[in-house]
């Protein structure tokens, strides 16, 4: 009910930023939803179908790749984009295409991963991104920015050079805001100083899929004997992490360091 309720309100506020504050300024938002919008702008159709349907050859990849309760997530987030685009009029809230490109750049970034991080997409390229960095180790937002600037670039042509501009502007924008959020790439080194050091160990096997490395250490200043223990986690399970350690032994020391990089055997999922 939940992943429910965020992909709701994710859906909608996709649309409010499509039909608020892009598609009065004809500023594309790239991927299969920029794709929608230009087919959109030249024919008159409507914008949320086009897209809906666009998307419906990536629910089957997604299907494959990543699961049956992802692609139902995501055919409801883009059906209720779609439903929500036709009932929200398209208006122009400000004349000035640069504060509406931010705005729209920065509500469609929030919208886009927030339903990612409940376990749906908006489809199309979220969907394309999600399946490579299941594979390998790229920053979701990133990804997508790369993906969607060579479909922008590409049409170019068909909604002018100055529109393109504020577009790469809006991917770059969107892509922050999307990484901000959606953080499953990030990871982080817990160093744990306990005299608990079996019981916080226990604690976190039942509960994670990691390795714990552990080592003896003391205290400089009291000489008495306590446990390092250093894990890699993402920063999705930080927060249930810092719980379990918390339950078990309040007053252990935790150094938390963000990971650059991981080599070796580390489940991404």
């Amino acid at each position: 009910m939940k992943n429910i309720i965020v992909i709701t309100l994710g859906s909608l506020l996709m649309a409010v930023a499509l039909n608020l504050f892009l598609v009065p300024h004809e500023v594309i938002l790239g991927g299969f939803s920029g794709i929608g919008m230009i087919i959109g702008i030249l024919t008159g159709w409507n914008i949320g179908w086009i897209i809906f349907l666009l998307n419906i050859p990536v629910f089957i990849l997604g299907f494959i790749s990543i699961g049956k309760k992802f692609v139902a997530y995501s055919m409801y987030s883009v059906f209720l984009t779609s439903l929500a685009m036709q009932y929200i009029p398209v208006y122009q809230i400000t004349e000035d295409i640069l504060l509406s490109s931010v705005f729209g750049a920065v509500i469609g970034g929030a919208a886009t991963g927030m339903i990612i991080k409940f376990n749906g997409s908006t489809g199309g390229i979220d969907i394309i991104g999600l399946v490579i960095t299941k594979k390998k180790d790229f920053s979701l937002g990133t990804l997508m920015l790369v993906m969607n600037s060579v479909i922008v670039l590409a049409s170019g042509y068909f909604i002018g050079w100055e529109q393109t501009m504020y577009t790469l502007l809006v991917l770059y924008v969107f892509g922050k805001v999307v990484d901000v959020i959606h953080t499953k790439h990030v990871k982080v080194t817990l160093m744990i100083i306990t005299e608990k050091g079996e019981e916080v160990q226990d604690k976190m096997l039942k509960s994670l899929v990691r390795g714990i490395t552990v080592l003896d250490g003391e205290g400089a200043y009291t000489k008495q004997p306590r446990k390092v223990l250093f894990t890699v986690i993402t920063r999705y399970e930080l927060g249930e992490v810092k719980k379990m350690i918390k339950e078990v032994d309040s007053n252990a020391f935790v150094n938390i360091t963000e990971t650059i990089e991981v080599m070796g055997a580390f489940n991404k999922n």
